[in-house]
């Protein structure tokens, strides 16, 4: 690698790294290109040498919080008793302590949007959807006669259940709950949706 291309590699992380820690301080909508400019010490300009545009910018901070994010739901897997509700459970639970750990940048992932022409880069769909594979294993172990679709539609279900108790618990506008609650509830609820699962499964056959 050239001189030139290794200080453009190591500004781009600069770049990045910068970009993550605003998002994390000021929220997505606190990210500017200027400040971020000043704080890599490159002109204003020349952000858009290391990245394309802020979406870009704003997928790749995405991308590493994600990442932080599998590796969180992983040690979690494997951090108590086998059995897949188990399993489910602690990664519910796991998923909701990221999100008060790290709010701003979760917050980030949900409200970033796309132009509408323009459409999400494969490598960031890719992201995305590798952390369903947290859902999908101890759903493929409670039901292995279902289909690989069947079962994603069912991943998905149940991700947005838990999402949407972790969005609402968290928000302190309206309905804030305090984590330990919040991760009680979610328990709870996670618990239930499996039975409940198990049982209708268990009815059909």
């Amino acid at each position: 690698m050239s001189k030139t291309l290794e200080r453009r590699a190591k500004q781009r992380e600069a770049l990045i790294e910068a970009a993550e820690r605003m998002v994390r301080t000021r929220g997505l909508a606190g990210l500017k290109t200027r400040d971020l400019a000043q704080e890599i010490g490159v002109a204003n300009g020349a952000v858009y040498n290391l990245v394309t545009d802020v979406d870009e910018l704003v997928l790749m901070v995405g991308s590493r919080t994600l990442a932080r994010l599998d590796a969180d739901l992983s040690a979690a897997e494997s951090a108590g008793p086998p059995g897949p509700e188990a399993a489910l459970v602690r990664i519910a639970i796991a998923y909701c302590d990221f999100a008060a750990h790290n709010l701003e940048l979760w917050r980030a992932l949900f409200e970033h949007r796309m132009p509408a022409d323009k459409p999400l880069p494969d490598w960031a769909i890719a992201d995305q959807m590798h952390l369903f594979r947290h859902i999908h294993q101890p759903l493929a172990a409670l039901f292995p006669q279902r289909s690989f679709d069947d079962i994603s539609v069912t991943a998905r279900s149940l991700f947005s259940a838990v999402h949407g108790m972790v969005a609402l618990g968290l928000e302190q506008k309206l309905i804030a709950v305090p984590v330990a609650v919040l991760r009680e509830q979610i328990a709870t609820m996670v618990k239930a949706m499996v039975t409940g699962l198990v049982a209708a499964d268990n009815a059909a056959r």
